[in-house]
């Protein structure tokens, strides 16, 4: 049997890098899945080859009301909710603090932290009818470094482990248990731009330097993650709450040289 058969997950940021990733596995393992994203074209077109199994859901996580009929949609549609991975997420602007914006910093705030406890807000319901579940929140090895010119992204991914302990400590007398997934870098569209950013007349050079900042000397893939999000999301992971997941390559000991 497939490891997630009959159940059925909500997966945000879900056009893209490791939602995408995440949404491809769980349907070839037999879950449902409401895939969520707020870039419509982007979504419908990524998610079109799977099939019946998943169904695309237009919303921005900042906004309450959408992602409350998101997960009514697929608990309606599905007859329930299993597991949500909150996922969306965006990395803001590379600035020292002096030279960041503040309007920058809120956004990046209100996307990756604001943004997961709505999803998380309104998911609860839907698991606990289910009779627990397991939700799976996007953070990132920024959530146990600081890593220079990336104060907004660092603030949101530290917060988050904060918004993980309270809920699974809420949520277990519901059978719900809550985690993080802490990837280093990444070999998704966002890590282009980081590139670029770091080094703007050599976006390889740039790549490069972020590829030595680890012990393995080589990126994540978004199908790795996608793997480690799935044993969460399975019964095999029934007593795993209240955790920080690390696949970072050896990033959060300062495995290379400064990314900057």
């Amino acid at each position: 049997m497939a490891r997630l058969e009959h159940k059925v997950a909500v997966i945000t940021g879900a056009a893209s890098g490791i939602g995408l990733a995440a949404t491809r596995l769980f349907a070839g393992e037999g879950a449902r899945v409401l895939a969520v994203d707020m870039e419509a074209d982007a979504l419908r077109e990524a998610v079109a080859p799977l099939g019946s199994r998943v169904l695309p859901f237009i919303a921005d996580v900042t906004q309450e009301t959408q992602i409350e009929q998101a997960m009514a949609t697929a608990a309606e549609v599905f007859s329930g909710i299993d597991v949500v991975i909150a996922n969306a997420g965006i990395f803001g602007t590379q600035a020292p603090i002096e030279k960041a914006s503040v309007e920058g910093f809120n956004r990046v705030m209100t996307v990756n932290v604001t943004g997961v406890v709505i999803t998380i807000k309104h998911a609860v319901p839907h698991l606990t009818e289910r009779g627990g579940g397991s939700i799976i929140i996007m953070s990132s090895v920024g959530a146990l470094i600081g890593n220079p010119e990336a104060v907004a992204y660092t603030a949101s991914k530290h917060a988050l482990t904060g918004v993980m302990k309270v809920a699974a400590r809420e949520l277990a007398p519901n059978d719900i248990r809550v985690n993080t997934v802490n990837p280093g870098l990444v070999d998704t569209p966002m890590m282009r731009t980081v590139e670029a950013e770091i080094c703007p007349e050599d976006p390889l050079q740039g790549r490069a330097r972020l590829r030595d900042a680890t012990f393995l000397k080589r990126f994540v893939q978004p199908e790795e993650v996608a793997e480690l999000m799935l044993f969460l999301a399975s019964d095999e992971a029934r007593n795993c709450t209240g955790g920080m997941y690390m696949i970072d390559g050896g990033m959060q000991y300062g495995g290379g040289q400064d990314v900057n």
